[in-house]
């Protein structure tokens, strides 16, 4: 005697933004995942915080404390996602779907032992395939972990992201669904640009660049998972239809070798706050040299010493001439008051932090082959009157430090210029 056994796809949802801010969204939410289940897939279902619900819990932190201790804000800051995804859960079964919720320890998310923004090692999804082998839909609190030693984490702003497509690599997922209030990835922020567009596929390289320089898009750790496993992500809105057959129709499509010339800039982003830390040895009388600040080598290595000591990340770091450059997102400095104190105390004025400033940034496959791109962006920025403090550049990037007030006038001038004006790139 034989049996047939079907096998259900797997598909990872993850939800965010405003589409789950109050119940009757979240209420669309659940009739949305009960269409996808009515397909014929296992669904899991990854939840953000509803609404504001984790700045309004970071604010009342900051009413308590200036520098809040890492490890209790990761306790605080994980109630949001719980919340959502108790609720949708009690949401799905109103409509007669059979759901279980899960917190982030609970669906076997391990990361290390950093607080704020730890990073996932390894997925246990053992607790999560009992269920789906059961025929429930599986709901999880996005943004959340447990390290080693057992202690409650969070990956960091867009931790929802990696925790669904982590989820997704390891149960083999036929793709990760990534829904928002956005119907995909645009050329640039449409809230500065008008004019700008969706972009129908996207390599993970130039995603990766999109989000670490600012782009409101998906986590770039998210797409290092994908990256990784070959998982392809569907960025799409949360009023839109389920993917057909071709999902790039009406979302984006991050995957591996998009159809691409190399050097077209696809997209344009930007960071508002950024701080630029730069330390040199300096100038004494009589050629006195204190003697923790002999060489900028030393001066250097003791500054990064500081930095990590106060677990800071550096987005762009260069060291040449005697002087050290370090970019520092705000949104990552989560001891921000401690850390200055720290800098001042131990280098007095040889580390200055300079708070005026933003990045622009231009994003596409084999951007730096020639400098092409890179005097077409400056002489636009030197046309309109806007001076770049710095420029750094990667594969896949290059970025401008500029007046921070200037920011959206330079977004609107390199979006016309890259975007709009687009221009066959030299070979």
């Amino acid at each position: 005697m034989f049996f047939v056994v079907a096998v259900m796809s797997v598909t990872v949802q993850k939800y965010g933004g405003s589409s789950v801010a109050d119940v009757t969204r979240i209420k669309r939410v659940a009739e949305r995942v009960m269409e996808t289940k009515r397909r014929g897939h296992d669904v899991v279902v990854v939840v953000s915080a509803m609404g504001d619900t984790t700045d309004d819990l970071l604010a009342l932190a900051r009413q308590v404390s200036a520098n809040p201790e890492r490890r209790e804000l990761d306790m605080l800051l994980t109630a949001g996602e719980r919340i959502a995804m108790a609720v949708l859960s009690m949401a799905i079964r109103e409509l007669g779907g059979d759901a279980i919720s899960f917190t982030g320890s609970q669906s076997g998310i391990i990361t290390n032992d950093r607080h704020v923004d730890a990073r996932i090692i390894e997925v246990r999804p053992f607790r999560v395939q009992d269920e789906l082998a059961r025929g429930k839909i599986v709901v999880i609190a996005g943004y959340q972990g447990v390290s080693y030693r057992r202690e409650v984490t969070t990956l960091g702003r867009g931790g929802s992201d990696t925790t669904a497509v982590a989820m997704a690599a390891a149960l083999g997922a036929e793709y990760c669904e990534i829904c928002s209030d956005v119907d995909g990835v645009y050329t640039a922020d449409p809230r500065v640009v008008t004019s700008a567009r969706r972009i129908g596929t996207l390599s993970y390289e130039e995603t990766q660049e999109l989000a670490e320089a600012g782009a409101r898009v998906l986590n770039a750790q998210a797409v290092e998972f994908a990256k990784e496993k070959g998982i392809a992500i569907y960025a799409r809105a949360t009023a839109s239809p389920l993917p057909g057959a071709d999902p790039s129709a009406d979302g984006t499509v991050v995957r591996r070798f998009p159809p691409r010339m190399p050097g077209v800039v696809v997209g344009i982003a930007s960071e508002k706050d950024v701080l630029v830390l730069t330390a040199r040895v300096p100038q004494v009388a009589r050629g006195f040299e204190p003697s923790d600040l002999r060489s900028p080598e030393r001066l250097a290595l003791q500054v990064m010493a500081v930095l990590d000591e106060h677990r800071v990340a550096g987005k762009q770091l260069h060291l040449a001439d005697g002087q050290l450059t370090v970019v520092v997102s705000r949104e990552n400095l989560h001891e921000e008051a401690r850390v200055r104190a720290a800098l001042h105390a131990q280098f007095g004025d040889a580390v200055r932090i300079t708070d005026a400033l933003g990045a622009v940034s231009a994003i596409g496959a084999g951007i730096n082959a020639s400098f092409h791109n890179l005097r077409r962006g400056s002489d636009a920025l030197a046309s309109a009157g806007i001076a770049a403090t710095g420029i750094a550049t990667s594969s896949f990037r290059i970025t401008w430090t500029i007046d921070r007030g200037r920011l959206d006038d330079a977004v609107r001038l390199f979006h016309r210029t890259f975007i709009e004006e687009r221009q066959t790139p030299v070979p």
